[in-house]
């Protein structure tokens, strides 16, 4: 799966996680500063931040952009040096690319929340009486935003188009590195679906997981910054009274809280999966027997089959029940935290409606990319099941044992024959 399309993947990771860590925690300890020696360093401190699509050419901005193209020119030419692969191109560089176009999507989320302060000010002073103003101005501040919001919208757009022809690539290293090694995979259960259906389905889900990884990742990055920047305005947090950075306390509390009920309430869902998948190519696998012999596909044999499939389906749905009870009511939960604790600063009147805008906006940012368990839980169910079928065929490859769910098939197959194993 991983070997077809990335060179040396368990050292490709992790160096690229390290080397990523390293260029975080140097850019947030010195190297946004450095940018200063090249006339492209930060803004001074007290300075009121860019508001509006012009931040995006600002001297940091730029700054950013050189940091991240010499970066990604250095791992490139390390792997490119260390071990060649014909994918590289793909699994590297345009891997980067789309790592910095998610990026920069997050950072116009960060621009559209600090667009918040200002005008939602703006308009309570309206409101209030308080702050005199033309129509023109008003839709000057509007328009701001229209600019973020397309610029956001194009660059989403963009990067989907890239993202679905670099998954298909990597189906491609998929099919060819499987189909090249057919006549050793053929004798494996349902090896004709973990071609061609596997591998789809595994792109695809890559896809989306994936891209809500790092997604749910740079969101944290960019918006935890702006968290403790407005921590200002917060006096302190219901029931446990005052601690240091409380938004970000309350954020990493409320989602380890939520994390950990929905994998205990999700626990068997895996297993269930990866079975339903059995059951259904057991059947699928019959049926399409039964078109060119006549004595397969038999009444009692294919009732016996859908009837496992039966079984699976409603075991399946019995656990979905109480994993969605927890799920659901948790993320509703999820839909008025914010407000509970920003209870004791509302009673203080520390809050306006600008900052009040700006924490809503970025504490649920923050939440929801800490949430990615909760919200990826279904998805993360299904992938592991596909990645389990497609693990067999790895193992045959590189002449290791078979998972045990693929050995106890075999097994029962040599006893009893097909159909019993089907069975069991």
């Amino acid at each position: 799966m991983f070997v077809s399309f990335f060179p040396k993947p368990k050292l490709f990771f992790t160096s690229a996680t390290v080397w990523s860590l390293f260029l975080i925690l140097l850019w947030f300890f010195g190297g946004a500063r450095f940018g200063a020696h090249f006339g492209l360093g930060p803004a001074a401190p007290g300075t009121p931040p860019i508001v509006g699509i012009s931040v995006f050419w600002s001297k940091p901005f730029l700054w950013f952009y050189i940091y991240f193209t010499v970066a990604v020119a250095l791992f490139y030419l390390f792997w490119n040096w260390y071990s060649p692969h014909p994918w590289q191109n793909w699994s590297i560089l345009v891997t980067a690319f789309i790592l910095f176009l998610i990026y920069f999507n997050v950072e116009v989320s960060v621009a559209v929340n600090t667009w918040y302060g200002p005008f939602y000010d703006y308009v309570q002073g309206l409101m209030a009486g308080t702050a005199n103003s033309t129509v023109g101005e008003f839709y000057a501040g509007q328009a701001s935003f229209a600019w973020l919001a397309l610029v956001g919208m194009n660059v989403s757009v963009v990067n989907a188009f890239i993202v679905s022809h670099w998954i298909f690539r990597w189906r491609t290293a998929m099919n060819n590195h499987f189909v090249e090694s057919w006549s050793l995979l053929r004798h494996i259960e349902g090896a004709s679906q973990r071609i061609q259906e596997d591998t789809m389905r595994f792109s695809q889900i890559m896809e989306d997981l994936g891209s809500s990884f790092v997604e749910s990742i740079m969101t944290l990055i960019a918006f935890l910054p702006v968290m403790v920047a407005l921590q200002q305005h917060i006096t302190e947090l219901p029931i446990v009274g005052v601690v240091p950075q409380p938004l970000v306390v309350a954020a990493i509390g409320w989602c380890l809280f939520g994390t950990l009920a929905i994998m205990l309430a999700g626990v068997k869902l895996p297993g269930l999966q990866f079975r339903n998948q059995r059951v259904e190519a057991a059947y699928r696998k019959e049926l399409v027997y039964g078109e060119d012999h006549d004595d397969r596909a038999q009444p009692a044999t294919t009732a016996a089959l859908f009837d496992n499939v039966r079984k699976n389906y409603f075991r399946l749905y019995f656990h979905y029940v109480y994993f969605n009870v927890v799920r659901f009511t948790y993320l509703q939960a999820d839909n008025i935290f914010s407000f509970i604790i920003l209870a004791p600063s509302f009673i203080a009147h520390k809050i306006t409606f600008g900052a009040l805008s700006q924490i809503s906006n970025a504490f649920g940012r923050v939440t929801q990319s800490l949430q990615f368990l909760i919200n990826s839980w279904s998805t993360i169910v299904e992938l592991q099941s596909v990645y389990k079928r497609l693990r067999a065929f790895e193992a045959t490859l590189r002449g290791e044992e078979l998972p045990d769910i693929d050995k106890r098939f075999l097994e029962k197959a040599a006893e009893h024959g097909e159909h019993a194993a089907v069975a069991e």
